[in-house]
């Protein structure tokens, strides 16, 4: 009876574990996917005025892949959350593949607990965000 209980302890101490380790990704995974969120938007926000004579008669918005890089590593460099990320980077994929959308990929590696000594560089997570520009009248 004794190595019974002793199976069941070991048992629900592991899928607590488990349970704790997952739950700490997905949060982790949140918290950058509203960093990444925020970058989009201050880059979608940083567009340059294009030609007139659009379709609709108006100015367009433009943006550029290198402008949309260098604003989201700006906000993310001026916003304090970010101290919070170990080994965050702005990813290759961020850029403007339109030139009026603004998409910010972001990785981080996330530690979680109890487990931590099993994956001493931690897991990689990677968050996309998408803004678009647009003048209205």
């Amino acid at each position: 009876m004794i190595v019974l209980i002793i199976g069941y302890v070991l048992l629900a101490l592991l899928v607590t574990t488990v349970v704790v380790g997952i739950s700490s990704v997905y949060l982790e995974h949140k918290r950058l996917l509203s960093l990444a969120d925020g970058a989009s938007l201050a880059a979608a926000d940083s567009f340059t005025l294009g030609d007139v004579g659009s379709d609709d008669g108006g100015p367009s918005a433009v943006l550029g892949s290198e402008r949309v890089r260098n604003v989201a590593r700006d906000f993310i460099g001026r916003n304090p959350a970010a101290a919070r990320f170990d080994r965050l980077d702005v990813a290759p994929a961020t850029g403007s593949p339109d030139g009026s959308t603004a998409v910010v990929v972001l990785t981080s590696a996330v530690h979680p607990p109890v487990v931590n000594f099993l994956m001493p560089d931690g897991i990689r997570i990677e968050a996309s965000s998408t803004a678009r520009s647009r003048l209205t009248r």
